[in-house]
């Protein structure tokens, strides 16, 4: 069994191939490594990737068709987890040509080559919490509109979505697209606010409070996350479906506000934190809080790790890696 994992050198790409490895499957890894956040974090990824069993690396971009065939010429790819995006809400403010190249023209390829991938038996795809935009009507459901996007980022997700279910119905290609839903965990990504937040409070600098913290996440655990994904990518569709292409929301069901984890951030530094209260961002939503019925349903998934103990491994996990 060999699964290409495209975006392996991001967060949840490192640690979804990581989990994969570990079962013995053989993986071969695809990523741009491109700059929106330090190239360095991404390569300490591979370094450590190098070292498992069943591990090739291919340097390339999802947008480039011809890359991306040399990148699994040759290898019987038999499952996808497709991963690679450009991520960040407010970033596609300032370059929304990276969303349209990496989220559009990228997950385009990736399902052409899924389409012409004689051997492939299922391929996951990345979605996010961020395709219901400012609904506020809690918590959502795979079944609610995802027509009234607030960012580029999230309509690029619901644009993946659509592409997706056409050639699951033109192709019959088995196709299950995750929402992910606020993923934080070690390793992670420095433009998320967990990661900020921790940087500033260890660091004696003020934090930036959007919407005076009136919001709702719900954080979800890296390892929890990964559980789901390993478990559906290779499990495969349950049911019959005359469109083989499903959707489901993967979070952690229990939603905080933004100054409860605020809190729970700062009893695990043990510093107080200087806050910076702030309007809500353009392209930003007051809440996020995922229904998990259907996966739990269909794929036994259960988030295991309560925001204490996600957030201590974080902070213990960048203490270490920065030596702070």
């Amino acid at each position: 069994m060999t699964t290409l994992v495209t975006g392996a050198a991001g967060f949840i790409g490192y640690h979804t191939t990581l989990a994969l490895l570990a079962r013995g499957e053989d993986v071969i890894g695809v990523d741009n490594l491109n700059d929106y956040y330090p190239v360095q974090l991404k390569r300490d990824r591979l370094a450590r990737l190098a070292n498992e069993k069943g591990f090739s690396f291919v340097e390339a971009d999802i947008a480039d068709m011809d890359a991306l065939n040399e990148a699994v010429a040759g290898a019987k790819v038999t499952h996808i987890v497709h991963l690679a995006a450009q991520a960040g809400v407010r970033y596609s403010l300032e370059n929304p040509a990276a969303y349209a190249s990496a989220n559009l023209v990228g997950h385009l390829n990736m399902l052409e080559l899924a389409r012409h991938t004689d051997t492939l038996e299922h391929m996951c795809y990345a979605s996010s919490s961020s395709v219901y935009g400012g609904r506020t009507d809690l918590p959502f459901l795979e079944t609610d509109r995802v027509d009234r996007p607030v960012s580029l980022y999230a309509a690029t997700k619901c644009a993946d979505e659509l592409m997706s279910h056409t050639y699951a119905h033109l192709y019959h290609i088995p196709l299950t697209g995750l929402r992910f839903f606020t993923v934080y965990g070690p390793w992670g990504r420095p433009d998320m606010a967990y990661w900020s937040f921790t940087q500033k409070i260890i660091a004696g600098k003020a934090i930036k409070v959007f919407n005076h913290g009136d919001m709702l996440r719900d954080f979800t655990y890296i390892d929890d996350i990964v559980d789901g994904v390993a478990r559906i990518v290779t499990t495969g569709q349950v049911g019959a479906r005359d469109v083989p292409h499903a959707i489901y929301n993967i979070g952690n069901n229990h939603p905080e506000k933004l100054d409860d984890f605020i809190a729970v951030l700062e009893n695990v530094i043990g510093r107080k934190a200087v806050r910076e209260g702030l309007p809500m961002q353009p392209g930003d939503v007051p809440a996020t809080y995922a229904d998990i019925t259907a996966i739990r349903k269909d794929y036994g998934f259960e988030p295991k790790t309560d925001l204490a103990t996600g957030l201590s491994r974080f902070v213990a996990w960048y203490r270490q890696h920065f030596d702070v």
